[in-house]
């Protein structure tokens, strides 16, 4: 299985060259986007550099110490499916830079370590071993299934970084889509590669608007920040793209505790709604839709994340035509480097039930990769200067990080659930004979949502 993963990992790689550009006219312009280390300061050549040619090595297998990333998330519990995928795209990106050569710092070559840690889906959980990662000096921190965990981590982070300056952390974030991490509430020591709450709906609120049979909508969401934010969103979005659109009913749910969502479809029902915008994920959204069937609820539903684990098969025809997502990428999208990117993680994850990639996932962690190589440091002060204004292209994914807020700007896909083999569905989900074909494509620049961020930097 090994050999066949290497065979595939190769075929993809060489269709995939990553590309990092320096930083646009108007950060190369602002000293505090570029940063001011002289490592980083003369890497960032204008223009865009293929990898090979940025400081990354050729294949081998880096001697030096292990650069150790702390993975803080709920790997049991009733998210643990979602933690363990989580991990599983987190190793395919840790396996692909050691693979080519690892990180290349002053003193050789290091491969990274992912360090995977348990918050057990709590709060108080995730604090604690938050602070066994600063025990240990592990300097990178990755979260995300969870905006109100994301929160306390950016505040322990940034106390943390003011009281032991010699001893900082870096906090990147590939799930947590609260608009507020990135707006009022940004740090310098965060970073989001997932497109955040605001930048979801609003294009699933292009596609909506598009849908003139949607008359009446029902919001059901998880009762967080996040679910929260996902209400106000739609409210206000809707009022201002498809004002005709009446609101009949909007509720949440205890996060992660409701094993029958039977009553809650009855209320969509009795409401008359149209459609369902939710927010949900992991099993709060395999058991909404898992109901929705069973009771044969013929509405749509625009989510999040209805591409996500189970959900498909939870469905079934149910499904078709009725589900939609959003999502930076996925399998359906087309291309050779798309399609060669896809076919290397299932050779290095077969079975049917970890058929869940999420491109952002490995693309943080080989991003990484290449701020440091770029800055020829592993300190996270330097990296974080680094990452600003950072730009990626794998020939199928052109992104950048904004240097304002933090907050990966890329491309957007809304997705509308069908059977494989119908038209742009070529791969299902999971063996479920179920996949999503994309209804709009957004390209980043189209994906852009203004920030109120006040940085203030080291």
């Amino acid at each position: 299985m090994t050999a066949m993963w290497q065979r595939a990992a190769a075929v993809a790689l060489a269709a995939i060259s990553m590309a990092v550009a320096g930083p646009g006219a108007a950060e190369a312009a602002n000293p505090a986007a570029t940063g001011t280390n002289p490592a980083a300061t003369r890497a960032a050549t204008p223009g865009v550099i293929p990898a090979s040619k940025s400081g990354s090595l050729p294949p081998g297998k880096p001697t030096g110490a292990p650069i150790q990333l702390a993975l803080i998330e709920g790997m049991s519990g009733p998210f643990a499916n979602a933690g363990a995928a989580v991990e599983r795209n987190l190793r395919f990106g840790v396996e692909q830079v050691n693979a080519h050569g690892g990180v290349k710092l002053g003193d050789g070559a290091h491969p990274f370590e992912l360090v995977v840690l348990d918050s057990k889906g709590s709060t108080e959980e995730a604090l604690t071993q938050l602070r066994a990662a600063a025990d240990r000096h592990i300097g990178y921190i990755l979260q995300g299934n969870s905006s109100a965990v994301a929160a306390a981590l950016i505040g322990a982070i940034d106390k943390q970084n003011s009281r032991e300056p010699e001893n900082r952390e870096l906090f990147l974030n590939y799930s947590a889509d609260d608009p507020a991490l990135t707006n009022g509430d940004c740090s310098f020591w965060h970073f989001r590669f997932d497109a955040h709450a605001g930048m979801r709906m609003a294009a699933l609120a292009d596609v909506i608007e598009r849908d003139k049979a949607v008359k009446k909508v029902y919001l059901l969401n998880q009762d967080y920040s996040f679910g929260h934010d996902v209400s106000s969103l739609a409210r206000s979005t809707l009022a201002a793209k498809r004002p005709d659109i009446a609101v009949v009913g909007d509720e949440f749910h205890p996060i992660g505790r409701v094993k029958d969502f039977a009553p809650y479809i009855a209320k969509i029902r009795a409401s008359g709604a149209d459609a369902v915008i939710t927010g949900n994920w992991g099993n709060d959204l395999t058991l909404l839709v898992k109901a929705a069937r069973e009771q044969r609820l013929d509405t749509k539903f625009y989510t999040f994340y209805g591409n996500s684990l189970g959900a498909p098969a939870a469905l079934g025809d149910a499904g078709v035509g009725h589900v939609m997502a959003v999502a930076e990428w996925h399998p359906n999208v087309g291309g050779a480097a798309s399609d060669a990117w896809y076919a290397a993680f299932r050779a290095r994850f077969p079975a049917a039930q970890d058929d869940y990639p999420v491109l952002r996932m490995p693309l943080m962690i080989e991003t990484l990769a290449a701020a440091m190589n770029r800055a020829g440091s592993a300190d996270p002060t330097v990296v974080a200067k680094a990452l600003e204004g950072f730009r990626i292209d794998n020939d199928f994914h052109a992104s950048w990080m904004r240097a304002d807020d933090h907050q990966l700007i890329q491309p957007l896909y809304v997705m509308q659930m069908d059977k494989t083999g119908a038209p742009g569905v070529r791969f299902d989900n999971e063996g479920s004979g179920y996949g999503f074909r994309t209804v709009l494509a957004l390209p980043a620049e189209r994906t852009v949502l203004p920030t109120v961020c006040r940085m203030r930097r080291p």
